[in-house]
């Protein structure tokens, strides 16, 4: 598995400009036309350029020969190839996030994945807005954290999360954020996770990442019972010849277990054996 966090700064302007205009197709171009504001503008054309490139990369194929389709929810998928793809395996599945100036993108060669991006510069009444959606527990225990950075620091871990994990599946906002839950240790990392009543993978691996001070992302992956995998985090556009880091991703978020009382992420505060 591999991540790319890119800042915006990492292109210049005018190489963004040359890029998209080689590399999108008609339909990304529309998009980008249709932004207000050059700000956001930047943010998606380097977004997708990001994608293009980064994609190329792993496919062995040119960024403009990349045929990218969307699901009926709007998910984007790369177009598998008859053949398999030049540099091995028939699929690739991608996701990507932006936000404040940072475009996140996660690559597996196998399953689905599911990435999310924030910046903790967000407007206190949004991020309020925020915390209503989650499970009466989850904001209990958000709001456990004294006002200011902590508790912003908190809403945010629990977004960033559940966003990964419903865009992993495919459903986005489609997905109601108070009908699955997590418990998280108070620094970084997930204690248990309470799937929706929907999911039937049920076992999935969750990894917090804090790549840049005050950026928080996290990434959410199925699991299953091969070896322990990792995951390559890139900083930059691809074409740095940086080494990456390399993270191993955690465990798979174990069940809930009654232990001494209800777990913060239960979704109605009660906990329950598993099965």
């Amino acid at each position: 598995m591999k991540l790319w966090l890119c800042p915006n700064d990492a292109l210049p302007p005018a190489v963004t400009g040359i890029l998209a205009s080689h590399w999108l197709d008609e339909r990304e171009r529309a998009t980008a036309a249709r932004f207000l504001f050059e700000r956001d503008r930047r943010q998606y054309l380097v977004a997708h350029t990001l994608v293009r490139r980064a994609l190329a990369l792993e496919a062995g194929l040119g960024e403009a020969e990349l045929v990218i389709w969307r699901s009926s929810r709007g998910r984007p998928f790369l177009q598998p190839l008859p053949g398999g793809l030049p540099r091995g395996g028939g699929h690739l599945d991608f996701n990507l996030s932006h936000a404040g100036g940072y475009s996140l993108l996660g690559i597996v060669r196998r399953q689905r994945v599911g990435v999310d991006v924030e910046c903790l510069d967000r407007e206190a009444g949004a991020l309020e807005t925020i915390l209503t959606t989650f499970t009466p527990a989850e904001q209990h225990w958000a709001r456990q954290a004294p006002p200011g950075r902590q508790r912003d620091r908190r809403v945010l871990r629990l977004w960033t999360l559940k966003e990964a994990y419903s865009k992993a599946r495919g459903l986005g906002l489609g997905l109601p954020f108070d009908e699955f839950a997590f418990t998280l240790d108070d620094d970084r990392g997930v204690l248990a996770f309470w799937p929706p009543a929907d999911d039937t993978a049920g076992r999935w691996r969750f990894l917090e990442l804090e790549p840049v001070p005050d950026v928080l992302a996290a990434v959410a992956v199925p699991a299953d019972d091969g070896p322990l995998p990792h995951l390559e985090l890139h900083q930059g556009f691809p074409w740095d010849r940086a080494a990456p880091h390399t993270i191993a991703l955690p465990a798979p978020a174990p069940a809930p277990a009654p232990v001494g009382g209800a777990p913060h992420g239960s979704p109605d505060g009660t906990a329950t054996a598993p099965a």
